[in-house]
């Protein structure tokens, strides 16, 4: 058995748990974008990130592929963790302004603004096409090809794939593929409608080690996503 403290909080878990799957034992909700139930984690969209360690060698974190270490101090919304959170947030609306599910995860961390340059529905690398395919239908009908900015998902050789079911599994479980957020203005990155833009609840920036976490919204009881 491995000890570890989350927020506080100390949990006693098994070897090989992650510290995803820890903070979820206790409750504490981690936003996760790449992660799915079912497959194998790949830490590729780095919303999952959770600080580790204490004072200057603290350091950033991906939840879901982090084994924890006996001693480790964990915090799952430390100031740090937030913005950082924000940030990759604000990247994957460039990347795919129109899902609905990154456009959730905008009003949900209370993301107003987006300022990098527009790729209008690009596919965010997550891998969860690539795992469903070979995890779950067991076809390794697609792939990733190429690396750094020509990184992207096809089918061996570019040609099509002689085990492709055309089941749709790739499409049911992709952000980019799944029902649009409604907005009419394609330039606008961030729709804001399913936001709660002002909240009756206590001041976040007076709280650094651990911003709220609660949802629904334990003040105002209105659902943040």
């Amino acid at each position: 058995m491995t000890h570890i403290t989350v927020n506080g909080i100390p949990l006693e878990v098994e070897n090989g748990t992650t510290l995803l799957e820890a903070a979820q034992f206790l409750g504490f909700p981690i936003p996760t974008l790449c992660h799915m139930e079912g497959l194998s984690p790949y830490g590729a969209c780095r919303l999952c990130v959770v600080e580790v360690g204490e004072g200057a060698r603290a350091k950033l974190v991906s939840s879901c592929t982090y084994v924890a270490e006996e001693g480790q101090k964990v915090r799952t919304s430390s100031a740090r963790v937030v913005r950082a959170r924000k940030m990759v947030i604000e990247l994957l609306l460039a990347t795919c302004p129109q899902s609905k599910q990154i456009q959730d995860l905008a009003s949900a961390h209370d993301v107003r603004q987006q300022r990098f340059r527009q790729e209008h529905e690009d596919c965010i690398l997550c891998g969860r096409c690539v795992r469903m395919c070979e995890e779950q239908m067991v076809a390794k009908a697609i792939g990733f090809a190429g690396r750094g900015e020509s990184r992207r998902i096809g089918t061996p050789f570019d040609r099509r794939s002689e085990v492709c079911r055309t089941c749709g599994g790739c499409m049911y479980v992709c952000p980019a593929c799944e029902l649009r957020c409604t907005y009419t203005e394609p330039d606008k990155a961030i729709c804001g409608g399913c936001a709660n833009l002002a909240p009756p609840c206590i001041e976040k920036e007076k709280f650094d080690d651990l911003m709220c976490y609660m949802k629904p919204c334990v003040a105002c009881e209105i659902p943040r996503s």
